[in-house]
């Protein structure tokens, strides 16, 4: 069987080494010394002034909101991870959301400035399939009207603008670390952030809101990294170039084989990004086989692909009719032609090719 993903993973040597100061020292979990040292080396590799650890990517991208300060209306994106939404309501925010342009299916900047309302406080845009927001018109909309801007960045690891780290941009962006992610800490996530005082509280309210050993300034939440996960990005961070770099080996052979395929659509690199292949979506729009098809079609061969994402997320069944699907026609059409095909470090060109025997059949 060939999965939708695989982690990656050190050695078991090199791991049992990583961990092994932990038997001396009995810390496990509230920021050891592996914990502060993963930070930064983190704030190295990613070219950012600050990080924060965090038990997973959504707990992350909750505190990054709570602890901006914003309240009201954030207009969003409906093509992403449910995850997504639910953070900005579960933190007292209303999601707005505007529906994504057709190139990198990412939020269409030219629709945002017709959304904002006087409640309007953020912008939470999510880069897509590793697939990048167009930053710099958003931050020119959110310079304009006072936003504050947050990136969903869960595909984006090691990516950059022009040499620039993607969690540059905006004022804050949120990292998944979770095991099926090009980099990985087995469950956990990051926020890069620019403004040390905008965000002096994303500690405390990662720590129960505790702000001295016997004062609670915050309502907070318990999302803290152990130091197993710790220990685990620190070796995953040694390894990540070697990891991307057999990614694209595999996506090379798919976009050989897929490109200029009739009904097969293919998103185009953007200009000046340094891609981590995160995943490797398809459109699937007038083929032969519709998307549905060929989701079955792979499977009966054991090969696991994805819909992803889907559906469009300001259609889910938890937030009733309160957004229709009118509003985001995009977001809905590609949300049923998009599969995902397996992608991971260990995919060989060999497994690419034969799933694209089994799609071209």
């Amino acid at each position: 069987m060939i999965p939708v993903t695989r982690s990656s993973m050190p050695s078991f040597e090199e791991y049992c080494e990583a961990i092994k100061p932990m038997w001396e020292s009995r810390w496990l979990s509230n920021r050891g010394g592996i914990h502060r040292a993963f930070e930064e080396q983190l704030k190295k590799h990613m070219g950012v002034p600050h990080v924060a650890l965090f038990a997973n990517g959504h707990v992350a991208m909750e505190v990054a909101l709570q602890a901006s300060g914003i309240k009201g209306e954030a207009i969003t994106t409906p093509f992403t991870h449910i995850s997504t939404s639910h953070a900005i309501i579960r933190s007292g925010l209303k999601p707005v959301f505007c529906d994504i342009n057709e190139e990198d299916l990412t939020i269409d900047e030219n629709k945002i400035e017709a959304l904002i309302t006087n409640q309007t406080s953020a912008i939470v845009a999510t880069h897509v399939y590793g697939y990048l927001c167009h930053v710099e018109a958003i931050q020119k909309i959110a310079d304009r009207h006072g936003l504050t801007v947050i990136y969903d960045a869960a595909h984006a690891f090691a990516e950059t603008i022009n040499g620039v780290g993607v969690g540059n941009y905006g004022d804050a962006s949120m990292f998944s670390t979770h095991a099926t992610k090009v980099f990985h800490t087995i469950e956990g996530g990051i926020v890069a952030f620019r403004d040390a005082g905008r965000f002096h509280a994303i500690d405390n309210i990662t720590n129960f809101g505790f702000t001295g050993n016997d004062t609670i300034g915050y309502i907070g939440t318990n999302a803290r990294m152990n130091e197993f996960e710790a220990a685990m990005g620190i070796c995953n961070l040694r390894h990540i170039e070697g990891e991307i770099a057999k990614r694209k080996l595999a996506a090379d052979c798919y976009s050989e084989r897929l490109s200029d395929v009739k009904g097969i659509r293919l998103i185009k690199p953007q200009p000046g990004v340094t891609y981590n292949y995160a995943y490797y979506p398809v459109i699937f729009d007038g083929y032969k086989r519709n998307r549905e098809e060929v989701l079955s079609l792979l499977a009966e061969h054991d090969v696991i692909a994805r819909r992803y994402f889907y559906p469009s997320v300001d259609s889910a069944e938890c937030y009733g009719d309160a957004y229709p699907a009118e509003k985001t026609p995009i977001s809905h059409y590609f949300a049923n032609r998009v599969l995902t095909l397996p992608l991971y470090a260990g995919l060989s060109p060999q497994d690419a090719d034969r799933i694209c025997d089994i799609i071209l059949s």
